[in-house]
């Protein structure tokens, strides 16, 4: 595929390449940062900056201020003292002369919204939504501490919350707040505490800005469906979608006129406009659209869009800069746009309408505050799941100082504080951007020119053909790697925290001894909701990556919010554009089971029997997903076994082969390594892990003893990896590659990440990259080979009877009884419901005894303070 190149990307791609490295980046070993990125662990590097599971390089610039959570809105107090950070389930207060924490306000509960902060005109009172439905006021001590001291209640509709969001203060004692759930902006008079009216906008509401005698509100699903139009499901309300992959595909800004309380136009952006920021003279509004990569420009006096501007480093890329914030330079000429999917800040002219440089943020940059010449950037994933202080029972146990273990869960976001670059100093950080994003790499992919054909398992170039013609994805829950593969010396395990070894895992164990063993393989996200996307789409949009204080509006793991996905599409949407065949097991699926009391053992019993007293029927909330299902194969609840699952893959495996019609690409969902904790009527964690792997046997035996095999591959994944510890880093994970054409008895570590898997797979099948994060990964082509080898794989039998059953409560006591009552608390009946420490600490215990404590982190030397100036560390009001 053949580009044309803008002057900056060549800018960017000749100084990367030719500029001396500027960090030293193993200057011993003569390489560079995009080769170093190749083998890298995720975390810290010796030099001071970070890699993430994402295959990107943090190396922001300015200064940092680290903390524990997701940070997604900045405001700061009139006075300019207080610079106020809206975390995951708390607000920091940093004082801006000296760069320290001055305060942690927890939230009197839960977490946060995705966005809302507001200072009172005096600075004696911060306004702050949060997803339980409240607007909450934080009140100036006498001591310059804050406390939560207001509530107002925000309704939403039945018995849902109104996931309340961004809002801005008015005149006589008014705040305006968009109320996403119920698809409104409330009117709340600060005096009464009380909803005076809410105005009906789009979809979804995000944030509302006054200008004068107008308010503007985004709305992240856009204008509300007319009859007739094609829609997807959001939290309770319909979305305009796209009729060929279900993705919302609207996007708005409602103009609200502040004495009739009415909208006066609804103004088309582009999709998911996020932030807003006004021009110094008021004549233009900025629109981050999120989904788009552009910032719409709207003229305030007629109300309408006359320009849409790019934010991309090259024009010439795919999606994925995920631009979701904004702010605007004092003369009105610059604009600083927050490109999450860059980690970077992209400095647009409003005037030539270009990108002119690039700023490193740290991870997935989410707001942005400019005052006077500097820069305030959240950065809301910051360095990634480095938080050390994120074990509640740190204090309690230990198990050795040198002994730690990773939890994705461990949210360290970050603040930059950046002073705004000079021409001669944005120079430099926009190659330091490039370089940390592979823009070279990338330039090298796009503009790779047709060769001699070749068949190779993985093509590297356009002519290359693959003789694998068929490729089943499975997607498992929740492992790390050390969870499961810690046992195995071979590769960089810690065996102190294996829960699920050999003993319960003799085909994964297998399968990795007999093809390759992958011990540096990552997941992007951190937990199923953003799991699934990442796994399905190798991106996650703002709508998710903001939403980790509550997920007040859902939880998108099965396909059931069409506001959750990437514009780019889905891995099968691709597929299908290819002109080839496909067919879905259980990911995005619900299941109708009836009769719905039916148990664990009804189930089973209907397994082992060959019966069908209870039906087991699959269905979807994505309408385009419906005619490729299995009708039988669902994905959730844990309560259907995963050999229940591959006896059904398999009937129709056999089917293919009579029929000569096996599907080009097959994904599946195989979750039971979920488990249901130490609930009774339900099987022991370990049984639920062994039926997971008994079923992953079963099918990798049945593949490989079929006619399909010698054009094959099947790729093993967890969507996340949450549900445990990992010593190198809470995102690495279990992963497989198992063909003819995958080496044998090997060793892999190679930086993999689920990008990784999606672009092997879309390399093998003759498909484009879904967008950047996937065309810059690294494929998975090191664990292949040329010659196959056809000898099949023969299932190794269960160790754990798959019937281990939870003791019944009235035989338990002591910590026992404590850890299973926890279990029939926690909503374990649904995915990632109950609260995740309690449910690791449940299954640590169920495994390894109660009396072992659970692992301390142990105490390292303060996370790269030495290399990242004014860096501090949080002291009270740990996650």
């Amino acid at each position: 595929m053949r580009v044309r190149i803008s002057a900056l990307a060549l800018l960017l791609i000749a100084s990367c390449a030719t500029s001396p490295n500027p960090r030293g980046i193993d200057e011993a070993l003569g390489i560079g940062p995009d080769e170093f990125l190749v083998m890298a662990a995720v975390g810290p590097q010796d030099d001071g900056t970070y890699v993430v599971p994402t295959t990107q390089r943090i190396e922001p610039a300015g200064e940092q201020i680290l903390f524990p959570g997701r940070p997604v809105d900045l405001a700061l107090s009139p006075d300019g003292a207080l610079l106020a950070v809206k975390g995951k389930n708390d607000v920091i207060f940093i004082n801006r002369e000296t760069k320290q924490i001055a305060q942690t306000l927890k939230l009197p509960s839960g977490g946060n919204s995705f966005c809302g902060l507001a200072w009172s005109r005096d600075g004696n009172i911060l306004w702050n939504t949060s997803p339980d439905q409240f607007l909450r006021g934080a009140v100036r001590k006498p001591d310059n501490s804050f406390a939560w001291e207001i509530e107002i209640l925000l309704p939403g509709p039945g018995d849902k919350n109104s996931s309340p969001g961004g809002l801005t203060l008015g005149e006589n004692g008014l705040a305006y707040v968009t109320l996403s759930r119920n698809n409104s902006v409330g009117v709340i008079n600060l005096e009464t505490k009380s909803v005076e009216i809410e105005i009906p906008v789009g979809i979804a509401p995000y944030t509302v800005l006054a200008h004068g005698a107008k308010l503007y509100v985004t709305n992240w699903g856009g204008r509300r469906p007319r009859e007739g139009e094609v829609t997807g499901p959001t939290a309770g309300s319909r979305v305009l979608v796209d009729p060929q992959t279900g993705i919302a595909s609207s996007g708005t800004v409602s103009v609200i006129d502040r004495a009739t309380r009415a909208v006066t136009a609804e103004i088309e952006v582009q999709l998911h406009p996020s932030e807003m920021a006004l021009s110094p003279d008021g004549s233009r509004l900025y629109v981050a659209n999120a989904n788009s990569d552009t910032v719409s420009v709207i003229d305030t006096t007629s109300d309408t869009v006359i320009d849409t501007l790019g934010v991309k480093p090259m024009a010439e890329l795919p999606f994925g800069c995920a631009p979701n914030a904004l702010t605007v330079s004092a003369d009105g000429n610059t604009l600083y746009v927050c490109n999450g999917g860059n980690n970077a800040i992209a400095v647009v002219d409003v005037n030539t309408k270009r990108v002119t440089g690039l700023i490193p943020t740290g991870w997935y940059p989410g707001a942005i505050l400019l005052n006077e010449n500097t820069l305030y950037v959240a950065n809301t994933k910051g360095v990634g799941s480095r938080n050390e202080k994120a074990n509640p029972e740190e204090k309690k146990s230990r198990f050795g100082e040198n002994w730690s273990g990773f939890n994705s869960h461990d949210h360290l976001g970050s603040l930059s504080i950046v002073n705004v670059p000079t021409p001669a100093e944005l120079e430099p950080y926009t190659t330091r951007v490039a370089s940390n994003m592979r823009l070279p790499r990338i330039h090298e992919q796009l503009t790779l020119t047709k060769g001699e054909s070749r068949t190779v398992p993985v093509p590297e170039r356009p002519g290359d053909v693959s003789p694998i013609k068929h490729v089943l994805y499975i997607i498992k829950e929740n492992r790390t790697y050390d969870q499961v593969f810690g046992d195995m010396q071979q590769g960089n395990g810690d065996p102190r925290l294996v829960l699920f070894g050999r003993d319960v895992t003799p085909n994964h164990h297998a399968l990795a001894e007999q093809f390759v063993l992958l011990d540096n393989f990552y997941c992007n996200g951190v937990l199923s909701a953003d799991g699934h996307q990442w796994s399905n789409e190798g991106f996650v949009t703002d709508y998710l990556e903001k939403s980790f204080g509550d997920f007040s509006r859902s939880y998108p793991y099965d396909g059931d919010d069409a506001l959750a996905y990437a514009s780019s599409g889905f891995i099968w949407d691709y597929v299908l554009r290819a002109g080839l065949s496909f067919r879905c097991y259980g990911e995005f699926v619900k299941a109708k089971i009836e009769p719905s009391s039916a148990t664990w053992t009804d189930i089973y019993n209907d397994y082992k029997n060959g019966t069908r007293n209870v039906s087991i029927r699959a269905t979807t909330e994505l309408h385009t997903l419906e005619p490729y299902l299995c009708p039988e194969f669902i994905g959730f609840p844990g309560k259907v076994q995963d050999v229940y699952r591959a006896q059904h893959f398999i009937r129709e495996l056999k089917e293919f082969e009579k029929n000569g019609n096996l599907p080009n690409f097959m994904i599946m969902l195989l979750p039971n390594d979920h488990t249901s904790g130490t609930r009774e009527g339900m099987p022991t964690p370990r049984a639920a892990v062994a039926d997971n792997d008994l079923a992953l046997g079963q099918i990798v035996e049945a593949v490989s003893h079929s006619k399909y095999w010698p054009e094959t591959a099947i790729f093993v994944v967890e969507d996340d990896p949450q549900a445990g510890l990992d010593h190198v880093d809470g995102h690495r994970t279990v992963a497989l590659c198992i063909s003819p054409y995958v080496k044998r008895k090997t060793v892999d570590s190679t930086h993999y990440n689920q990008s990784s898997m999606l672009r092997t797979m879309e390399l093998i099948l003759g498909l484009p990259p879904m967008n950047q994060l996937d065309l810059a990964a690294n494929p998975m082509d090191n664990c292949f080979m040329n010659e196959p080898d056809p000898a099949p794989y023969i299932a190794v039998p269960n160790n754990i009877p798959l019937d281990e059953m939870n003791p019944k409560l009235a035989t338990l006591s002591g910590k026992q009884l404590h850890y299973a009552k926890l279990s029939h608390e926690q909503p374990l009946d649904d995915i990632d419901m109950a609260d995740e420490t309690t449910f690791n600490l449940i299954l640590w215990h169920a495994v390894k005894g109660y009396d072992t404590p659970y692992p301390k982190l142990a105490q390292r030397r303060q996370v790269g303070a030495e290399h990242w100036p004014g860096m501090n560390a949080q002291k009270d009001g740990d996650d």
